[in-house]
């Protein structure tokens, strides 16, 4: 019981968040258009930046990056699991979104703020991301049921950096150069969520086999 009231709250704070996100990607880059946002007005500096270009493959990045982030979550729900034929349409709807955006992202990393170090983190980011979903999807397709949800949620990890990173960024902007605080932030992202999965994964671990051993030895 405890149990599923903190799955409850997971989901809910992941949602919570990924409103937030939302909320912010628009107001940054939607509402008023993304040539007024800061990050680009930086970029328009440069003569050889094409903005017409460059929202080509933006604007499909963010839209792309969001419905990853909103599916996630629902995933790990009862709804989910007790409907195998919606778990697997929105596992592909995932596994699409993440595959299209790994071909964008290169672009986008090109004139990323903070020049080649960041452009750098970012094609680390991402190919950590095909690399994990890849994975993912193949011991789906293996019928590994385990394994698979092992590396969905580190494919989650690395989408959850989408956050994690603009989050992490403003206090290291504060006083490094955004040739330091942009790949810094990414970097630490990526290790932050991966140990978070991996912490909770061998926490599980422990209590899935205390259960098993309180079940075999029950207590007169």
């Amino acid at each position: 019981m405890k149990t599923e009231k903190k799955r409850k709250l997971t989901i809910g704070g992941l949602y919570f968040t990924i409103a937030l996100f939302a909320i912010y990607i628009f107001i940054m880059f939607l509402l008023n258009g993304v040539e007024w946002a800061p990050m680009v007005k930086g970029k328009m500096k440069n003569p050889d930046f094409s903005l017409a270009t460059w929202k080509l493959f933006f604007y499909p990045h963010i839209f792309l990056g969001t419905i990853a982030l909103a599916i996630g979550p629902f995933q790990l729900t009862k709804i989910s699991r007790r409907k195998p034929k919606l778990h697997k349409m929105l596992g592909k709807i995932y596994a699409v979104a993440i595959f299209i955006n790994i071909l964008v992202v290169p672009y986008i990393s090109l004139s990323a703020t903070g020049g080649r170090g960041t452009m750098i983190a970012f094609l680390v980011l991402n190919a950590l991301w095909l690399w994990t979903t890849a994975m993912g999807v193949i011991r789906a397709t293996q019928c590994k049921i385990s394994a698979h949800k092992e590396w969905i949620l580190r494919s989650y990890a690395i989408t959850w950096v989408f956050v994690t990173f603009r989050i992490v960024v403003i206090p290291f902007s504060l006083f490094l150069d955004s040739s330091l605080a942009f790949p810094i932030a990414v970097y630490l992202g990526i290790a932050m969520n991966l140990l978070f999965v991996e912490w909770r994964k061998r926490k599980n671990k422990k209590l899935t086999t205390g259960r098993k051993i309180a079940s075999t030895n029950p207590m007169i």
